[in-house]
């Protein structure tokens, strides 16, 4: 029983399971320096990572009730989460172009963490906008 237990923690996730984190995973895959803003972006893709996760739970599970409430923070949250992907995109874009001098593989790896940083930023503000459509419709 303990081999299967290994053998089911040992495979990685694949497709949809890796999108939400791969800021995250490409920032952390280099060195923070400076910490400042990298440890801000860091915490946005966590933070927003996680949040949207549990938020996903919920509506699945069937907690908002179809309520104008739940819309309005669906909207509130999307709108926030908007707001710190792209403080963090930008600040992580500028950092990249700072250290354009480093290693060439690790300014590759700060490239494509930039690319995701906009696509998520991009993501979240095309829901904001229909949780906002969703809400006017309550």
């Amino acid at each position: 029983m303990a081999a299967t237990a290994t053998q089911s923690l040992g495979s990685l996730p694949t497709g949809l399971g890796v999108t939400g984190g791969l800021v995250w995973i490409l920032v952390a895959s280099t060195r923070v320096e400076p910490p400042n803003p990298l440890g801000w972006v860091m915490f946005v893709s966590l933070f927003c990572f996680s949040t949207t996760l549990l938020w996903m739970i919920l509506f699945i599970a069937g907690c908002h009730h179809s309520s104008s409430s739940w819309a309005a923070a669906d909207f509130v949250y999307h709108a926030v989460a908007t707001l710190f992907y792209l403080s963090a995109a930008v600040s992580l874009a500028y950092i990249t172009f700072l250290m354009k001098l480093a290693s060439f593989r690790i300014y590759k790896i700060d490239i494509a963490a930039v690319v995701f940083a906009f696509t998520a930023t991009l993501l979240y503000f095309i829901h904001a906008i229909l949780s906002s459509l969703r809400w006017k419709h309550f």
